[in-house]
């Protein structure tokens, strides 16, 4: 028995081993689960007769279950580790995606979705980022990073590729090969790499919860919160929205399919410059700086792709730029809270602020389909989305300049 103890640290998997292996599954994961999405909803509305609002409607409900599960997601994360989770959620993503290839109706269209929704809450960026945080402490900053800068090539990977396979295959010979991908690259890579011992949940003392939970209430009241809560909410899903309304507005635009797969591909690359300079900007520029530079440049790119035909290289670079937009929005998100109130009371202030965003994010390919049939067109569409994004910009350029100016008492350090 002690020579076997002793053998078990070996087949622990290291954290460099595991930072790969999510860097590999995220990947793949928002590749197959959602950038496919926007290649071929067009074919799979030509194909079946479905309108595009209510193929996108579908994807759109699979975002709300996402957004809606991750709650008790995150709490069976914080229990068993995100091996379970995480290897349960690629299975049920593989299924799914051969749910949807199949269905011969609208309503088993939904019921695809509606499993890939929970699956989405199992693999995509929540679960990866909690097993981060949980296994690599004070090296979590560079690590997410590492994974975000990775991940957010899925567009550039995946959507030509999927692009190419519907020429050849039809858009459900293509799901049923990413149903195939997926099971196959992250079932046992999230079983076989992620087992490694989840660290014990600490545990406060009996009053410690009512006195975060009164804290975090405090600023959820402040006007100040609500600033930044509806900004953010609206420039996600002007972004989001024209993400997935992006290949739709190149085929109105005469762009073959494959090209504009490549337009949309070309974001992921922007997104990954985003992140690589996000570090120096921060260090450079204030928190009302920063937050005017990056959600402009969504407004900006969202305004110019709403009002310019071509040619193609000015389109690849306004897709480039809304990628670096949506790159460093990603960050910002995640540091909003600090950024404002500090570390204190971070998950339940974070889970408040996120639910709205997601619910948006996952509303954004059903809003973009039925602006464009109530417009009449994706680049009328695509100009509404610009006048949003400028003002959920200029909510939150409000959320950082009360931060600098008057301090709430929300806001004050805590005490001991």
């Amino acid at each position: 028995m002690p020579s076997l103890a002793k053998t078990v640290p070996r087949l622990r998997p290291r954290l460099g081993t595991v930072l790969t292996a999510l860097c590999v599954t995220e990947i793949v994961s928002w590749g197959l689960l959602y950038y496919t999405f926007p290649v071929l909803a067009p074919l799979i509305t030509a194909d079946t007769g479905w309108s595009s609002s209510a193929v996108a409607a579908a994807f759109s409900a699979a975002l709300v279950v996402s957004a809606l599960a991750g709650v008790p997601v995150g709490r069976m994360i914080d229990q068993y580790g995100p091996r379970w989770v995480m290897t349960a959620g690629s299975v049920l993503g593989a299924l799914a995606l051969v749910v949807v290839a199949t269905s011969p109706t609208l309503t088993l269209f939904f019921v695809g979705w509606l499993l890939a929704g929970v699956a989405m809450a199992g693999v995509l960026y929540p679960p990866a980022f909690a097993a981060i945080t949980g296994w690599f402490t004070a090296r979590r900053l560079g690590a997410l990073t590492t994974l975000t800068l990775v991940a957010g090539l899925a567009s550039t990977v995946f959507a030509p590729l999927t692009a190419a396979a519907s020429d050849l295959l039809g858009w459900r010979e293509t799901y049923l090969w990413a149903a195939v991908v997926l099971a196959v690259l992250t079932v046992p890579i999230h079983w076989f790499l992620l087992r490694r011992p989840w660290p014990a949940r600490a545990h406060v003392d009996g009053g410690e919860p009512d006195a975060e939970n009164v804290y975090a209430s405090s600023v959820v009241r402040t006007v100040q919160f609500w600033l930044l809560a509806g900004g953010l909410t609206v420039v996600s899903l002007a972004m989001y929205a024209a993400l997935l309304a992006l290949v739709p507005l190149m085929l109105e635009r005469g762009l073959t399919a494959q090209t504009a797969a490549w337009v949309l591909g070309l974001g992921g690359p922007g997104q990954v410059a985003g992140r690589l300079v996000y570090t120096a900007l921060a260090h450079r520029t204030s928190l009302t700086v920063r937050t005017a530079t990056v959600f402009g440049l969504v407004t900006v790119s969202t305004a110019v792709l709403a009002v310019v035909p071509g040619p193609v290289g000015l389109l690849i670079a306004a897709s480039m730029t809304a990628g670096v937009g949506r790159g460093i929005a990603t960050l910002l998100q995640a540091t909003a809270v600090t950024d404002r109130w500090g570390p204190r009371a971070y998950g339940h202030l974070s889970g408040v602020l996120g639910l709205p965003v997601l619910l948006a994010s996952a509303s954004a390919p059903f809003v973009g389909a039925v602006l464009a049939e109530l417009t009449g067109s994706y680049a009328r569409a695509f100009a509404v989305l610009a006048v949003l994004a400028a003002g959920g910009t200029v909510l939150m350029v409000a959320s950082t300049r009360m931060s600098a100016q008057r301090p709430t008492e929300a806001t004050a350090p805590r005490t001991a």
